[in-house]
C-alpha cells in the first residue's frame, strides 16, 4: 500500500506520523499470538468446550433471528433440475441461445424491442 506525501500539507503530515506511530506501538505492546492462542485453548477447555465446538468446525450454520426455523423442508427444496435444450438461437452470434426459461437475454430482447418477434429466433428440429 502506497500514499502519496507529496500532496499532504504539513499539518496533515504530522497528523498521518502520528496515527502510524500509533498503530505500531499498539502492534508492538500486544501479546504474542501463540501465547493468545494458548490462552483461549486453556479457557475453553477449563469450561468444557473445544475450539471446533466454538468456532464451528463443520457446524451447522444456526436460522436468522425473527424467523422459525420450519420443522418440514418443501419437497420441491433443493430438487435440481434436468439441462434443457435451446430453443431460440442468436442468428448474429450461433454460440448464443436460450432455453426459454428465465428472463430474455439481451440479444433477444434487443430484437424484440426492434419489432420482431421472439418466434423468429426459434431454433429449427430436424
Amino acid at each position: 500500500m502506497s500514499i502519496d506525501l507529496s500532496g499532504l500539507s504539513a499539518k496533515a503530515l504530522a497528523s498521518l506520523i502520528a496515527k502510524a506511530q500509533q498503530q505500531q506501538t499498539k502492534l508492538t505492546t500486544r501479546a504474542p499470538i501463540a501465547k493468545v492462542r494458548s490462552k483461549i485453548v486453556k479457557y475453553a477447555k477449563s469450561e468444557g468446550y473445544s475450539i471446533d465446538e466454538l468456532f464451528g468446525a463443520g457446524e451447522a450454520p444456526k436460522a436468522p433471528r425473527g424467523r422459525k426455523a420450519s420443522a418440514k423442508k418443501s419437497p420441491m427444496a433443493g430438487r435440481k433440475l434436468g439441462k434443457v435444450a435451446p430453443k431460440y438461437r442468436n442468428p448474429s452470434n450461433p454460440k448464443e441461445t436460450w432455453t426459454g426459461r428465465g428472463k430474455q437475454p439481451r440479444w433477444l430482447a434487443a430484437h424484440v424491442a426492434s419489432g420482431k418477434q421472439p418466434e423468429d429466433f426459434l431454433i429449427k428440429k430436424k
